[in-house]
């Protein structure tokens, strides 16, 4: 089967390119049996030697690969400044195009519209690559999400709550809840290109919920139940929280679930205010919360790396990984560590006195 001679070296090529035209123009060979002798199609060794009569041996030496300093290219420095910080502040929507996400088309388009330029798919990759830009899976913002309630929280009031659960000498845990279901995809396969992976799975669907709440120090509560999150659930783990902590009061922060707001959530937390506290993120920012973090990792480990057959192997599943992740408190720590969350990794100094 024919070579591709562009992945040689350029040492090879030059010498290939040498053989080829011996064999052709001094030892008589046809094209196409040079071409079987070096592994390359008949039309590479035709232009080779045509090259040969038209401009002599040094139509055949070796040739710089890529573009020399100083060589024009299509867009100024001043013109790639501008897309580059274009890029960097806005959305494609922002700017009237019609994408939600930079892709190789949309940087084009943006190109063409601002300097009448129509560059190819693969120079505008050159030139993201250039400007250090890489092909990365977005994270997930809302519109309704209020930026300047998600800064006072980060600038004012959690800084504010840390140092008050410091002086009460009290724990911070994050909460929230999620649904596991059967048809739950997620992850990536290898195939041939082509040939889209099948995954045996069955067809049924069934779920069940976590209600869970960690803390920066490693520590993981949590319960498994059939159903939805309620009032009633939602009191059950705030006291199983309390009856936990003994004597110390938790600061429990959760997100604006109704089972979170209700009445009667509300009136079981003003009786026991003493142990239990509840604090509320800004809404829609679910990327505020690190207990998320846990959430993504126990659906990759229930739902990606195993299948589960029925309701009970799945909750079965579900309540190994916890109990695991349970003893693993360097693991749950390092939830706090991505970057989004990072700020809530902070650890009161009483804190850790009171863990001495």
């Amino acid at each position: 089967m024919a070579g591709d001679a562009r992945a040689w070296s350029q040492e090879t090529q030059e010498r290939q390119r040498q053989t080829a035209v011996r064999l052709v123009l001094e030892e008589g060979l046809t094209r196409r049996a040079a071409a079987r002798a070096l592994g390359v199609h008949e039309e590479t060794v035709g232009r080779w030697t045509r090259a040969f009569r038209r401009e002599g041996a040094g139509a055949l030496a070796r040739r710089r690969r890529g573009r020399r300093p100083g060589e024009q290219q299509a867009l100024a420095p001043w013109q790639q400044g501008q897309i580059v910080q274009a890029i960097r502040e806005k959305n494609p929507d922002q700017l009237k195009l019609p994408f939600v996400l930079w892709t190789r088309e949309a940087v084009r388009d943006l190109i063409e519209r601002r300097f009448g330029i129509r560059l190819s798919l693969s120079t505008v990759g050159g030139y993201l690559k250039r400007w250090g830009f890489t092909p990365q899976k977005p994270l997930r913002r809302a519109f309704e999400q209020n930026a300047a309630a998600v800064a006072r929280w980060l600038d004012e009031q959690y800084p504010a709550l840390a140092k008050r659960a410091k002086a009460e000498g009290a724990r911070i845990m994050w909460g929230d809840e999620m649904g596991l279901r059967s048809d739950h995809q997620a992850g990536r396969s290898f195939a041939p290109r082509g040939e889209t992976p099948i995954v045996p799975k069955t067809g049924k669907r069934f779920s069940c919920s976590v209600i869970q709440a960690i803390s920066n120090r490693g520590e993981l509560c949590f319960r498994v139940f059939r159903g939805t999150c309620t009032q009633e659930v939602f009191i059950d783990f705030l006291a199983r929280l309390a009856r936990q902590a003994a004597a110390r009061k938790t600061i429990l922060i959760v997100d604006g679930h109704p089972a979170h707001r209700g009445r009667k959530a509300k009136a079981w937390i003003e009786r026991n205010s003493d142990r239990i506290e509840v604090v509320y993120l800004p809404g829609y920012s679910p990327e505020l919360n690190p207990a998320e973090c846990l959430n993504n990792d126990t659906k990759h480990a229930v739902l990606v790396r195993q299948r589960p057959a029925d309701q009970d192997e799945l909750v079965g599943a579900t309540r190994r990984h916890l109990h695991r992740r349970q003893k693993q408190p360097a693991q749950v720590s390092r939830f706090f560590h991505e970057q989004h969350v990072a700020y809530a990794a902070h650890l009161p100094e009483s804190l850790d006195a009171a863990a001495a």
